[in-house]
């Protein structure tokens, strides 16, 4: 493959150049780590006290003090919530010294440390369209079924529309959900939600956190045009085997980590593992029969594994695996389930050599889905793929060198029979490759982090350069202004029709090769889907509690491959072209002092698709959007807790239903009557989503109380009420009966864990 030799010894010479101008001097580096359970600390403070300068942590908690003169060195770990550390080191011309350090948690929120780390990150990090989110503040929104899960907290965040309780999907931003990229350990996960809509297949107590990336994200990340869900799971506890067990009226759940060997001169070994299900179907008949006499008809198992290696210098290596299997029943009317697993490791190594760090994932993703219809023939889809990719960083205090290498493949087999009775899909092979560079510069109150990506699609034969940029500016202490910019691509896309909002089947395809030379008149040099970003937006810190984040974003979808809405006959293309736009503005208002919590979310925002013969509105293009959520802790050590989540959105676009007409179709038996053979209808629709739905709305509550057997375990009991006021939200109207679809009514739950 050209590009690959055209490009790795450039990296080969630029890496040995580098190794050679840091053996002239001497380094202090390690991590840091949460004494109590060995986590990592990011974002804390490492001072060099006689020369009064220092760095920050990074997300694994890692530093390094870079370019030292040989003599002896103070250094002071700070971070709020643990006591300070201070070493001293005697150090010699070329030497370098890795340590792990750990520091002693002190009587502090963990919130509160959660939130001065993120502040802190605000400071340091461009962070410019992205949301980190922790257990914690999935903890904080109300549980449906008394689980916090990251599908749920996903809704509240700017820029974000969720279609429904049942098969809804996430729209980031103007982007489909085949357009967002969801990783797990840098993985990737093909459906990350089952098909009830509010559960994901991750397990909140295995999260480390979540990286959302809405729009602008750096040259890491390729093959999407939209947006990146990127989640770490915890490595698991290095101090002593602990758990949880969880049962609740809609599923139940058990998680499990420890040591599998004793601390060892610094090299641990352990485990984590998680397994959920859901029994709603059986669950349902008996406690929400006025939901559906027939009971809620869907059901999934999710589990997770994972050993963790850390040597005594900070390196590791992880083994994970994960299995996900959804269903849904509805008998005599449809059948849908899919199922998902994968394996992989990731490291992390600290060469003895080189001031740097090696860090890469290997892996292989698998999944299936299935949908069979009464009135329609069964559909199938089949995407699996493996990846590997190795970066290197280096860094010089404050500032920064990342660049990598990527490569990928997959395979994907689309079946379908379509309106004509024939048997259609599609099969393909696809291979990748990419490398990128990316450089964060900080100069005074200025960070500057330009990228570039290079992304070769082997079965298209096309290169992609893909230039991005971030840039902050900290204006004060209290204020940052910020900006993204970038281009994007990917080659596959959604096998599923974007006539209504309820989509069940969710398959995929690779882009065509062959399509109309030219979109909206303009000639296209190859077949990816192409989009262009670019956010602005500020940063307040509010007195001392209340932080204020505003953006405006604008994404340019220059080529977009679709289902030929058009087709009439077998012989008429099955794709179309299209171009889209996607901009709107988003403000977060988030309180938090002591016991309580308050987020405020609003979002403006304008979807549309150009295919070349009308502007439409996408079916996701929800115009206002608010979410206000808030939690409080009381008595004594904090064992009650209130959570309340309340959503507004105007309704969605749909495409209203001109008329019927009959279908002339064959008879099937020759001596079948003519007087009591009844044609089908057909539907004459109107012009794609000129229609809206009424405005959607919904209160969910939750309270908590916890009680603490000792410093170890403690029971906590759950009870939620969903949709409080009952509201009927519609969902979608049957076309031809035109009965009325609601989303889920009021739901009552109730939960049990036991942590120890």
């Amino acid at each position: 493959m050209k590009p690959t030799s055209l490009y790795l010894p450039f990296l080969a010479i630029f890496f040995i150049n580098i190794t050679i101008a840091f053996a002239q001097t001497a380094t202090i580096r390690g991590f840091i780590y949460d004494k109590s359970n060995g986590e990592p600390i990011p974002y804390c403070s490492v001072l060099l006290v006689n020369e009064k300068t220092g760095v920050v942590s990074d997300d694994n908690g890692y530093f390094s003090l870079t370019k030292l003169k040989a003599g002896e060195y103070k250094i002071r770990i700070t971070f709020m919530g643990y006591d300070s550390l201070v070493r001293i080191y005697n150090l010699k011309n070329g030497q370098t010294i890795t340590e792990k350090l750990y520091l002693e948690p002190i009587s502090i929120q963990i919130g509160e440390v959660q939130i001065i780390a993120q502040k802190e990150a605000q400071k340091t990090e461009t962070r410019v369209a992205v949301e980190r989110v922790s257990p914690k503040q999935i903890s904080q929104l109300p549980s449906i079924g008394g689980i916090p899960d990251i599908a749920q907290y996903l809704q509240i965040l700017p820029g974000v529309v969720f279609t429904g309780d049942q098969g809804g999907q996430l729209y980031i931003r103007g982007g489909t959900p085949i357009q967002n990229k969801v990783l797990l350990d840098g993985l990737v996960v093909y459906n990350p939600f089952h098909s009830i809509g509010l559960f994901s297949v991750f397990d909140t107590d295995i999260i480390k956190n979540v990286d959302v990336y809405s729009a602008g994200f750096g040259a890491e990340y390729g093959n999407r045009i939209s947006s990146i869900m990127d989640i770490k799971t915890r490595d698991g506890n290095k101090k002593r085997v602990s758990g949880k067990f969880d049962i609740n009226t809609f599923g139940a759940k058990m998680v499990l980590e420890g040591p599998l060997m004793k601390e060892k001169n610094k090299n641990s070994l352990t485990f984590l593992m998680s397994v959920k299900g859901s029994y709603l179907e059986q669950t349902s008949k008996l406690l929400y029969r006025y939901a559906d006499t027939n009971g809620l008809p869907y059901n999934y198992l999710d589990g997770y594994g994972k050993i963790s290696l850390q040597t005594n210098n900070g390196s590791r290596i992880n083994f994970f695996g994960f299995s996900f299997n959804d269903g849904v029943n509805y008998p005599n009317i449809a059948s849908y389930k899919w199922n998902s697993w994968g394996i992989g490791s990731s490291f992390l190594i600290i060469p003895s050599v080189a001031n740097m760090l090696m860090d890469g994932t290997l892996a292989y993703s698998d999944y299936k889905i299935g949908l069979s219809e009464a009135t329609n023939p069964l559909r199938t889809s089949h995407i699996n793929g493996y990846s590997f990719s190795m970066n290197f960083t280096y860094l010089f205090g404050q500032n920064s060198l990342k660049y990598g290498v990527e490569f990928l493949g997959s395979w994907l087999d689309y079946a379908f029979t379509n309106p004509y009775g024939t048997d259609c899909g599609q099969e393909s092979f696809n291979s990748e490759f990419a490398i990128f560079v990316k450089y964060k510069w900080i100069i005074k109150k200025i960070i500057f982090e330009p990228s570039l990506r290079l992304h070769y699609y082997a079965s298209q034969s096309a290169l992609s350069p893909e230039p991005r940029i971030a840039m902050k500016y900290n204006v004060s202490k209290n204020v940052r202004l910020k900006l993204a910019a970038g281009l994007y691509t990917q080659n596959i896309m959604s096998a599923t029709s974007d006539q209504d909002v309820v989509n069940l089947f969710y398959g995929f395809l690779t882009v065509p090769e062959y399509l109309p030379e030219k979109i909206n008149g303009v000639p296209i040099r190859n077949s990816l889907q192409k989009g262009q970003h670019i956010v602005v937006g500020g940063e307040f810190d509010v007195l001392k509690y209340f932080a204020i984040n505003t953006e405006v974003y604008f994404k340019n979808f220059s080529h977009l491959t679709n289902i030929n809405r058009y087709q009439m006959f077998a012989s008429d293309n099955e794709f179309i072209l299209e171009t889209g736009k996607a901009y709107g503005a988003d403000i977060s208002i988030k309180y938090n002092y002591k016991k309580l919590y308050v987020n405020f979310v609003y979002a403006l925002n304008w979807v549309n698709r150009d295919d070349g013969t009308i502007v439409y509105r996408t079916h996701f293009d929800r115009r206002h959007n608010i979410n206000i959520t808030t939690s409080y802790a009381f008595g004594k050590n904090d064992v009650w807790q209130i959570d309340a989540r309340w959503n507004f959105g105007t309704g969605f676009p749909f495409t209203k239903t001109k008329g019927f007409y009959p279908k002339n179709e064959a008879f099937s038996d020759i001596s079948q009557d003519i007087n009591s053979f009844n044609e089908s209808l057909g539907i004459i629709y109107d012009t794609i989503n000129r229609g809206q739905l009424p405005d959607y709305h919904r209160l969910d509550i939750n309270f908590k109380r916890k009680f603490i057997l000792n410093p170890r375990s403690t029971i906590e009991l759950n009870a939620g009420v969903t949709n409080v006021y009952n509201y009927y939200n519609i969902f979608y109207v049957n076309r031809k009966t035109n009965e009325k679809i609601y989303q889920l009514p009021i739901l009552w739950s109730f939960s049990c864990n036991i942590n120890f």
